[in-house]
């Protein structure tokens, strides 16, 4: 480009401005034929990672069953294998449920171990009828299952089944905590099929 010294500034030719400002504009066409990568690439990846699509069943049955609040009914000698299930070793606080409820109001889960006499059972279908829905129940060990020992005494209800719905069996006498922890999971298992439709059925 040809430029004429002045004292103190430099002065360039219009036509030369002109010429070299269209070489540069030309050169940028053609360099801009190709579309730039949308730069928010990112945000769609960030919204794939973070976003879950599942159905409003599985989401309650999953808060239901990672969550369990349970009350104990009347443990017996039951009661040693479920102390060592919610000791260090075992450790039912893994399912979520290490608070045991004094009351059957907070409680969504009785675990029922131990014989049950007929003079008890009134009781027992109270402490049923006063936890909130849903509710589940564990029958836990012979004596909670089928009256155990004591299943021929006129006294005894042969099992808890007689008096609450009880969903889940865990036979043994006393049952290991081995057997309880695979109960909850079962239990855990059931309540996944849940539906919204099962409510109040």
């Amino acid at each position: 480009m040809a430029v004429e010294k002045l004292p103190g500034r430099y002065i360039y030719d219009d036509k030369e401005l002109d010429r070299s400002e269209g070489e540069g504009i030309e050169a940028l066409k053609a360099h801009s034929q190709e579309v730039i990568p949308d730069p928010d690439k990112w945000l769609e990846e960030e919204l794939r990672a973070n976003i879950l699509l599942t159905t409003v069943n599985a989401l309650l049955n999953w808060a239901r069953r990672s969550s369990m609040w349970p009350v104990l009914c009347f443990p017996a000698c039951c009661a040693f294998e479920l102390i060592c299930t919610a000791a260090s070793r075992f450790d039912i606080s893994r399912f979520g449920m290490e608070i045991m409820r004094a009351s059957p109001r907070q409680a969504d889960l009785m675990i029922t171990a131990g014989t049950l006499t007929w003079k008890m059972a009134p009781q027992v279908k109270r402490i049923y009828d006063q936890m909130a829905e849903p509710k589940w129940v564990i029958a836990m060990g012979a004596c909670a299952v089928s009256g155990g020992i004591f299943t021929g005494s006129y006294a005894v209800v042969p099992g808890y089944n007689r008096i609450i719905p009880v969903d889940v069996y865990i036979p043994g006498c006393p049952p290991r905590p081995e057997a309880l922890l695979h109960g909850i999971r079962t239990l855990q298992r059931k309540i996944a099929k849940r539906s919204l439709l099962q409510e109040g059925k």
